[in-house]
C-alpha cells in the first residue's frame, strides 16, 4: 500500500474508498512555502534562544554565538524535514517541526560553569549530548510501548499542560524577551503584542480561508511594520557579515566525555522523549492521524538521530516544538510537506546567515502577541480531549486534577524543585514532564490496577444518584420502553415526547374534541390541566 493512503470500506454500497491521510495532503507550492515560513516565524524565537543564553554563559563573543544560531538553524532545518518527511524507521511523518531545546538550557548551563574553561565548558556539553542521545535511541522503543499507558485522560493532561507551560514565554515575549533591558515590561511592548493578537483574531475571522489560515504570518508582518516607525524593529544590521556560510563542524574542538556531564543530560533526553511522545500524540489528536508505536517509535529515532549529529556541528539536542502543534490547531492546516518546507527555510536560514538576520529583527513582542494565541489553541485542544473523558466514578477527575495541578508547580513557582537532587530538578522542573509523569501513575493506579476501587467511585466526586420525578413518569403505561432516544409504548408505537407548553396545547385540543363528540373528559387529562396551569409541573431544565 503507498504511503499516505487509506483503504477504508464504504458501510452503504460496500465499495472500496481510497482517502488520503490529512497529514499527506500536498499543497500548491505557493501556499506551501507560505504556511511554512508561518512555521519558523512561530518557533524563531524558541531556537535561537538556546543558543544565545549558552553563548553568553560560555563567554563566546558575537560572532561564536552567531555561529552556534546559523548552526541551530541548519539542524533543526534538517531534523525538521526527516521528522515530518521521513525514512524508513526514521520520522512520524507527521507536521511536527523540531529545533534546539529547551529543556537542556539550564542543564548545559552548569556543565559550561563548571568547567575550567568556557571551551571545554562547550566540548564536554557536545560529549554529553553525543552519549545521551545514542542511550535515548536505545530506549526509544521503550517509550514506543507505553502508548496504551496514554488514554485521552493522560494525553489531554499532557496536551493542556503543553498549552499552559508555554504561557510563560509568550508573556516574556510580549513584555520585550529581555528582562534586563528598561523596557522590559513597557506599554509600550505590551501594546504591541496586543495589537498583533488582536490582529492575529481579526484575520483569523475573516471570511477568506486562505486569509484565516494565514492569520499568524499576516499578523506578524503586520506588526513588524508598525514597530519600524516606532523604533521597535531594526534591520540596519541586516547587510552587517557574511551572506553565505555553511556551518564550520566541530568549530570548538572535539567533544569531551565526562560521566557527571552524561548523566545529567541523559536525564534531560529522557524528559525530551517524553514532550516529544507528548507532542507525537498531541499533532495525531489535532490532525486525526493514526498514531500507533510504530509511528512514536520513529518519531524518537528520528528525535535522537538529530541529537546525535548536531554536536558535530556545533549545536545542542532536538525536540519537537510544542508552539508548532498550536500553529497546526489553529490553522487547520495538516500537511506534514508544509513543515517539509518550514524545515527546508530553516536550512536556506541556516546557509544564509543575512536571511537569518531578517527574521532576527522582528521585535520579540510580536513573538508574544503570536504566541499567547498559539500556546492557548494548545491547551483549548488538550480541554477537548478531555471533555471526551468519562468522570462518572470520579477517578479520571482525580487524575485530571492532581496531575494538572502538580505540573503547574513549577510554572507558578519555578524555585519549587532548587533543593531537590539535581537529576529530580531536572525532571520535574518542565510542568509537561512532571504533568506527563503523575498522569500515567495515576491514571495505572485507579485505571490499570483497579484493586481496592470503591464500587461506588470516588470518596471525591461520587456519581450523583439517578432519580425521576414522580410527575414526570406519572403517564407512563407498563410496557413503556426508551430505546435509541424515542419513548415506545407496549404496542411498539412511539409516545411523543413534548415541553410542557406543547403537552398543555394538545391535552386542551383532545379535551375540546370529547367534548364536540359529548364524551365524557378523562379525569387524568383535566388534572393534568390543572396541575400545569397551576405551575406544579416545570420544564425540566435545558429543556
Amino acid at each position: 500500500m503507498n504511503e499516505g493512503v487509506r483503504v477504508k470500506t464504504d458501510k452503504k454500497t460496500s465499495s472500496v474508498v481510497v482517502d488520503t491521510a490529512p497529514e499527506d495532503e500536498r499543497l500548491p507550492l505557493g501556499r506551501t512555502i507560505m504556511f511554512g515560513l508561518q512555521h519558523v516565524l512561530t518557533m524563531y524565537g524558541g531556537i535561537i534562544a538556546p543558543p544565545l543564553i549558552i553563548g553568553q554563559a560560555a563567554g563566546l563573543d558575537s560572532s561564536q554565538i552567531a555561529l552556534l544560531v546559523a548552526c541551530c538553524l541548519f539542524i533543526g532545518g534538517l531534523a525538521t524535514i526527516l521528522q515530518s518527511y521521513g525514512i524508513p524507521f526514521f520520522g512520524s511523518k507527521l507536521p511536527l517541526v523540531q529545533g534546539t531545546s529547551f529543556a537542556s538550557v539550564s542543564t548545559m548551563g552548569a556543565i559550561v560553569s563548571g568547567a575550567p574553561t568556557h571551551e571545554a565548558g562547550l566540548q564536554s556539553v557536545f560529549g554529553s549530548v553525543m552519549v545521551s542521545a545514542v542511550i535515548g535511541f536505545l530506549i526509544a522503543p521503550f517509550f514506543a510501548r507505553i502508548i496504551r499507558f496514554f488514554p485521552p485522560v493522560v494525553t489531554g493532561v499532557v496536551i493542556t499542560m503543553i498549552g499552559i507551560s508555554l504561557t510563560p514565554v509568550a508573556a516574556n515575549w510580549a513584555m520585550g524577551g529581555n528582562a534586563k533591558s528598561p523596557e522590559y515590561g513597557s506599554l509600550k511592548n505590551i501594546g504591541l503584542a496586543a495589537l498583533v493578537f488582536a490582529l492575529t483574531i481579526l484575520f483569523s475571522k475573516l471570511g477568506n480561508a486562505a486569509i484565516s489560515r494565514l492569520s499568524i504570518l499576516l499578523a506578524m508582518v503586520v506588526g513588524t511594520l508598525v514597530a519600524i516607525p516606532l523604533g521597535m524593529a531594526d534591520f540596519s544590521k541586516v547587510g552587517e557579515g557574511a551572506i553565505f556560510a555553511f556551518p564550520q563542524p566541530l568549530a570548538f574542538g572535539m567533544p569531551i566525555f565526562e560521566f557527571g556531564a552524561i548523566l545529567s543530560m541523559t536525564i534531560v533526553v529522557i524528559v525530551i522523549l517524553t514532550e516529544t511522545t507528548a507532542d507525537i500524540l498531541a499533532v495525531g489528536e489535532i490532525t486525526g492521524a493514526r498514531v500507533d508505536s510504530k509511528r512514536i517509535a520513529n518519531g524518537l529515532r528520528a528525535d535522537m538521530a538529530s541529537t546525535f549529529v548536531a554536536p558535530f556541528f556545533n549545536t545542542f539536542t532536538q525536540s519537537a516544538f510544542a508552539q508548532n502543534v498550536g500553529l497546526v490547531a489553529i490553522t487547520g492546516v495538516k500537511s506534514r510537506f508544509v513543515v517539509t518546507a518550514g524545515g527546508g527555510i530553516l536550512v536556506v536560514l541556516g546557509l544564509l546567515p543575512i536571511l537569518g538576520r531578517v527574521v532576527a529583527a522582528v521585535p520579540t513582542p510580536v513573538l508574544g502577541g503570536a504566541g499567547i494565541v498559539l500556546f492557548g489553541t494548545v491547551a483549548a485542544s488538550g480541554i477537548r480531549t478531555l471533555s471526551k473523558v468519562n468522570y462518572d466514578s470520579g477517578y479520571n477527575l482525580i487524575i485530571v486534577g492532581a496531575s494538572v495541578a502538580f505540573g503547574g508547580i513549577p510554572i507558578v513557582k519555578p524555585s519549587f524543585y532548587d533543593h531537590f537532587p539535581t537529576w529530580a530538578s531536572t525532571i520535574l522542573h518542565s510542568g509537561i514532564s512532571s504533568a506527563a509523569i503523575m498522569a500515567v501513575l495515576l491514571n495505572i493506579i485507579f485505571n490499570e490496577i483497579k484493586g481496592g476501587n470503591s464500587k461506588k467511585g470516588s470518596v471525591f466526586v461520587a456519581a450523583p444518584p439517578r432519580m425521576v420525578r414522580e410527575e414526570e413518569v406519572i403517564n407512563l403505561q407498563d410496557g413503556d420502553s426508551y430505546i435509541g432516544g424515542k419513548l415506545i409504548d407496549a404496542n411498539g408505537e412511539e409516545v411523543a415526547v413534548v415541553t410542557t407548553e406543547q403537552a398543555l396545547v394538545r391535552l386542551k385540543e383532545h379535551a375540546s374534541e370529547c367534548e364536540k363528540n359529548n364524551v365524557p373528559v378523562p379525569e387524568t387529562v383535566t388534572a393534568a390541566v390543572r396541575r400545569i396551569e397551576a405551575s406544579e409541573v416545570r420544564p425540566p431544565s435545558g429543556h
